[in-house]
């Protein structure tokens, strides 16, 4: 049975005592409210990181980073390293979400590095992918998830591949409280499973975790995660709130 995960992604938000105060809420919250066979992902910014990992500590929440740099060390002013992040006992760190994609050119080729580098340390990549507006209207948006995949994830072996969780994110609906619809998700999350059996088969595409991200919050959740292929989500805003974060871990 594949693994059911919410991860917020805090994105450039919170002042230490904020993302203090937001911890030990959302510690607080999941004490009071356990989770059923789900796994609770926090992606604070990076200063926040060994802050985090000490709540994590004490309960049974994960934390994951927001980026890692394609380096491994050395002269790269102003980046964190794969090896910082295992110093800290970081467990996840999303990958390629379409903010750093866009602002950032972030290419498959560096893509597919930062992957390898977090499966060395044993940091588990949430692998984002998904398509612009203009791509859904063109008709294009299989095509482009599809060559997203590929060229980010189909390198690896699979053994290495049955460690990445999968993240869907249409970029239209980041951000701007549209929601792509259950349809919508499940139509999306059931082609990616697909294109993942075609290349290592049906056992590891059944067991691969695929994330819903866009827009998703306590109203949408139940509905988006009832999808048989939707294995979770990765939150943005709505993670900033302790008690909604965990009333959509609660939404299976």
């Amino acid at each position: 049975m594949r693994s059911k995960i919410v991860a917020g992604n805090w994105k450039m938000n919170k002042k230490f005592d904020e993302a203090d105060e937001l911890l030990y809420q959302i510690s607080e919250e999941l004490s009071n409210n356990p989770l059923k066979d789900v796994q609770l992902v926090v992606c604070p910014p990076s200063l926040y990181l060994e802050l985090a990992t000490d709540f994590a500590e004490s309960s049974d929440l994960k934390i994951g980073a927001q980026n890692v740099s394609h380096q491994k060390s050395g002269a790269y002013t102003g980046e964190l390293s794969v090896e910082m992040l295992n110093s800290v006992d970081v467990e996840y760190c999303i990958i390629g979400h379409s903010e750093r994609r866009k602002y950032f050119s972030e290419s498959s080729e560096m893509l597919a590095q930062k992957v390898d580098n977090l499966l060395e340390f044993g940091i588990e990549p949430i692998f984002c992918i998904g398509e612009q507006l203009d791509d859904r209207e063109a008709g294009n948006h299989f095509d482009l998830v599809k060559k997203q995949l590929s060229e980010g994830l189909f390198h690896l072996s699979a053994s290495e591949f049955s460690n990445i969780v999968v993240a869907y994110e249409p970029v239209w609906a980041i951000g701007t409280g549209v929601t792509a619809s259950p349809k919508q998700a499940q139509e999306m999350h059931a082609f990616i499973r697909g294109v993942i059996s075609e290349k290592y088969g049906s056992d590891i595409a059944e067991e691969t975790t695929i994330i819903y991200g866009g827009s998703c919050n306590a109203k949408n959740a139940k509905e988006l995660f009832s999808n048989k292929d939707v294995d979770g989500g990765l939150i943005g805003g709505a993670s900033l709130i302790a008690k909604d974060f965990i009333n959509i871990a609660n939404s299976f």
